[in-house]
C-alpha cells in the first residue's frame, strides 16, 4: 500500500430530503465506490463511509477520528439524479464535512455535478481540489501527485489554489472504454439499512449502471459530467458485476439507472441472450426513450431477460412543447411505444415535466389528456428546472427572481416567471396524480364489473379506491380554481 490513506464519502444524505427518506426506496451511491474501486486499486489505504443514512453531516467526525485519513474524497453519484440537481441541502452538507476534514489536517477532493459547476464557490468552502467532469481517472492522477510532490499543472481534469488564486486545468476527456473500470467495490457497502428500507415494498432493489452519457439534446437537461457522449460497457461486464452483487447481496430486483439503457438494440438483443445462458432469473427496470421502444425486436428482448418496468421521457401530451425541448420524439411514438409495452406485459410508466416556458392551459390539458388515455401504471411529476448549463437556462435567466435551486426533491418551486405561478403548479401536480388514481379506480371497476367472478384482493382494493380518489380529484381542481381559475377552469 502506498503511505498515503484515503476516506471516500457522498453528499447525500437521505435525512436532507424528507420525502426520499418517507419513500423508502434508497440505491447505493453508485459511483463513490466505483471511485473507492480505482483508488484501491491503485494501491492506497481506502475506507469508506456511507452517509446514506446518516443523522447530519457530522456523523463523519467520529470515522474522520477513528480513521485519520490523510484525505478525504466526497466523490458524489452521478447516476443518483437527485446529485444533478444541486440541491442545496446536499452542497451545505459537502461544505460541512470538507471543514470538519480540512479542521483535522485532511486534505479534501471533491467531485459531482454541482461542484464541476460552481468550483469556485466549492473552492471557497472548505475544498482543496475539485475534480472536473468524469472524475475517477483525476483522481487517481491527483493522488498519484500527492504522493510524489509533483506539479499538480499536469493534472488534467482538475481545479484548485495556487497561491491563494484559483487554478482551473484543461479539461479531460470522458473515458471511451467502460470495460477498463474495475467493477464497483460493492464489499464497502453495508447492505443491511438498505434492505430494511426496502421491506415496505416486499422487495429488494439494488442499482447497476450499463453506460454514462446521453446523446441526445433536450434542452434543459444538464450535462457537466459527460456532454453528448454516450458510452457502454459490454453486456458481459454488465454480467460480471450482476454476478458480484449476487455474492454480496440477496436482492429481488434491478434498477439499471442509466440516463438511457440500450440505445443500440443489439446490445439489449446480446444482454438477453447472455442472460438466458447464464441461467440468470433478472427482475428489473430501465429508463429509455419513446423512439427507441418502438423498434422491432427492442421490447422483446427486454421482456425476456427480465425487465418488468419502463420509465420513458414523455414530458408533455402537447407536441409543440416537445419541439420546444428540443426532445426529438412525437406523441405517436408514446402512443406506439406505450401500447407495444403493455402488450408484451411490461409496465409503462411516464415522467412528465410541467411549467416549461410558455406554457398555456391547452398544453396542460393535452398532457392530462394523454395520461388519461394511455393510462400508464405509473407517473412522476415535476415541473421544470433551469441547471446551469443548458440552453433552457439561458433562456429564462433574466426571469430568475434569485432562488437557483431547490433545498430538497419535495420543494417543486417554480424558480422563473411563467405563464402561471409556483402555488398553481403545486397544485397541478397533486391534481393530476388524484386524477390519475380515479382513472386507474374506474378502469378497475369496469373490469369487476365485466369479470365479477376474476375478483382479486388487490383489484378490489384498486376499486374501492375511487370512493377516495373522485372527492379527492374534485377538491384538489377546486383548489387550482382558488388560485387561478382561468386556467383550471379549462382543464
Amino acid at each position: 500500500m502506498k503511505q498515503r490513506s484515503v476516506l471516500l464519502t457522498h453528499s447525500y444524505l437521505l435525512r436532507l430530503d424528507p420525502k426520499q427518506e418517507a419513500w423508502h426506496k434508497p440505491y447505493p451511491p453508485l459511483m463513490s465506490i466505483q471511485a473507492a474501486a480505482m483508488v484501491r486499486d491503485a494501491g492506497y489505504d481506502v475506507a469508506f463511509f456511507d452517509s446514506m443514512f446518516a443523522d447530519g453531516p457530522g456523523d463523519i467526525l467520529p470515522v474522520l477520528d477513528a480513521q485519520k485519513p490523510d484525505i478525504l474524497v466526497i466523490f458524489d453519484d452521478g447516476f443518483n439524479y437527485l446529485t444533478k440537481m444541486c440541491l442545496t441541502n446536499m452542497r451545505e452538507a459537502a461544505w460541512h464535512i470538507a471543514k470538519a476534514a480540512q479542521d483535522r489536517g485532511c486534505k479534501v477532493i471533491m467531485c459531482g455535478s454541482d461542484a464541476t459547476d460552481r468550483w469556485q464557490d466549492y473552492l471557497q468552502n472548505g475544498i482543496d481540489y475539485v475534480l472536473l467532469g468524469e472524475g475517477e481517472a483525476t483522481l487517481i492522477d491527483l493522488l498519484n501527485s500527492l504522493e510524489a510532490g509533483d506539479d499538480l499543472q499536469s493534472v488534467v481534469g482538475l481545479a484548485w489554489q495556487k497561491n491563494g488564486h484559483f487554478q482551473r486545468n484543461a479539461n479531460r476527456p470522458v473515458m471511451q472504454d467502460l470495460d477498463a473500470l474495475p467493477l464497483p467495490a460493492w464489499d464497502l457497502i453495508d447492505f443491511k439499512p438498505y434492505q430494511q428500507s426496502w421491506t415496505k415494498w416486499n422487495q429488494y432493489s439494488v442499482n447497476i449502471a450499463t453506460t454514462r452519457g446521453c446523446p441526445y439534446k433536450c434542452n434543459w437537461c444538464a450535462k457537466p459530467i459527460y456532454g453528448n457522449s454516450y458510452k457502454m460497457r459490454s453486456p458481459a461486464h454488465v454480467i460480471r458485476e450482476i454476478e458480484l452483487l449476487q455474492a454480496n447481496t440477496s436482492f429481488d430486483h434491478i434498477w439499471f439507472c442509466d440516463d438511457i439503457f440500450g440505445l443500440k438494440r443489439s446490445w439489449v438483443i446480446e444482454f438477453a441472450e447472455l442472460v438466458r445462458e447464464k441461467g440468470l432469473q433478472l427482475r428489473y427496470k430501465i429508463q429509455s426513450r419513446a423512439d427507441l421502444l418502438v423498434k422491432d425486436q427492442y421490447i422483446d428482448a427486454l421482456k425476456a431477460s427480465g425487465c418488468e418496468e419502463v420509465w420513458m421521457g414523455v414530458e408533455s401530451g402537447a407536441q409543440e412543447i416537445l419541439d420546444a425541448m428540443d426532445k426529438g420524439i412525437t406523441i405517436e411514438q408514446i402512443r406506439t411505444a406505450t401500447h407495444k409495452l403493455k402488450a408484451c406485459g411490461i409496465k409503462p410508466c411516464f415522467f412528465i415535466q410541467f411549467g416549461y416556458l410558455n406554457e398555456t392551459a391547452q398544453h396542460i390539458r393535452k398532457t392530462i389528456a394523454l395520461i388519461k388515455e394511455l393510462l400508464p401504471h405509473d407517473i412522476g411529476i415535476s415541473v421544470s428546472y433551469p441547471l446551469p448549463g443548458t440552453k433552457f437556462f439561458e433562456m429564462v435567466k433574466n426571469d430568475l427572481p434569485g432562488k437557483t435551486n431547490w433545498t430538497d426533491s419535495e420543494d417543486l418551486d417554480l424558480m422563473f416567471k411563467n405563464s402561471y405561478s409556483s402555488a398553481f403548479y403545486k397544485q397541478l401536480h397533486h391534481f393530476v396524480h388524484q386524477e390519475f388514481r380515479k382513472k386507474h379506480a374506474q378502469e378497475q371497476l369496469k373490469g369487476l364489473l365485466r369479470y365479477p367472478t376474476h375478483v382479486k384482493w388487490q383489484n378490489l382494493k384498486k376499486t374501492l379506491s375511487i370512493l377516495y380518489y373522485t372527492p379527492s380529484s374534485y377538491l384538489a381542481k377546486r383548489q387550482l380554481k382558488v388560485i387561478n381559475y382561468e386556467a383550471a377552469s379549462s382543464l
